[in-house]
């Protein structure tokens, strides 16, 4: 792997052999200094003494929080995100200030909207007008910390509109003109896009400046680098060329237990 790359640690889908509170901790003694939650809530406004437990269980750790999605509804049930179903953008937008709050509180600047699946019986134009209000206000609760709002094309969920990175960038320029703001940005998953058919590439070599964050699994099967087909060291040469400077996060099952699932970042 490239030497320079910096990682952080998705603690919602490594460690989960731990309570949400004990994986910031875990996390650290593995070796890392940052990490990156979906949104660790089952509600999208959690009481003020839920807050502070994971608030605190991050500080405590000595672990920077460098990404925090939205609340996306019931992601074990399958919804991804709940901003452009007319019935539940309300949800999202009650979440705002409770997620931008703990980001302002813990230096986290980058914020993961997934847009939604699809509704049936609905006209897509009527969702996508939605989601642009929704992203809007996003937009604007994130800009008030100096954060970015983040759009991320989703693979295995049939669903879901935006698939590759072409879909997210449509839906990040019309947000920006529509709504007079410039600051949200792809979500380059590697993982997603490669098994959605997109070639990452491409994407870096067109669009890198559009980049607000990159995430990887290794494909097929979504599980670390060096278990599937894809050069992540390609990858990374091509967005260290390309001037990235973030953070790529972990964003994989581990094939064995998570303490043990490193083993590659040493090969």
């Amino acid at each position: 792997m490239v030497s320079s790359v910096r990682y952080d640690v998705n603690l919602s889908i490594l460690f989960t052999e731990l309570d949400v509170l004990q994986r910031p901790a875990a996390a650290k003694a593995a070796g890392f200094y940052a990490v990156e939650y979906w949104w660790p809530f089952s509600v999208p406004v959690p009481s003020d003494q839920e807050v502070e437990a994971f608030v605190r269980a991050v500080e405590d750790a000595g672990v920077r929080l460098v990404g925090l999605n939205f609340f996306a509804g019931a992601l074990p049930a399958g919804e991804r995100g709940v901003l452009s179903d007319p019935a539940r953008a309300s949800e999202f937008a009650d979440n705002l200030d409770v997620a931008v709050g703990i980001g302002d509180r813990l230096g986290c600047r980058a914020f993961n909207a997934l847009y939604g699946n699809r509704v049936h019986g609905l006209e897509p134009s009527e969702q996508d007008d939605v989601a642009t209000e929704s992203l809007i206000r996003a937009a604007q609760a994130t800009a008030r910390i100096g954060g970015r709002v983040l759009i991320e094309p989703v693979s295995g969920v049939p669903d879901y509109p935006l698939k590759k990175a072409a879909d997210a960038l449509r839906v990040i320029d019309r947000v920006h003109e529509e709504g007079g703001v410039d600051n949200l940005r792809l979500l380059f998953d590697i993982y997603h896009l490669t098994v959605n058919g997109d070639d990452p590439d491409a994407v870096i070599e067109r669009h890198a400046q559009q980049i607000g964050h990159v995430q990887i699994a290794d494909a097929p099967g979504r599980n670390e680098p060096g278990t599937g087909d894809i050069d992540f060291d390609r990858c990374f040469g091509k967005l260290d060329a390309a001037g990235y400077t973030g953070y790529v996060g972990l964003e994989y099952k581990p094939s064995g237990a998570s303490a043990d699932g490193f083993d590659w970042l040493e090969r």
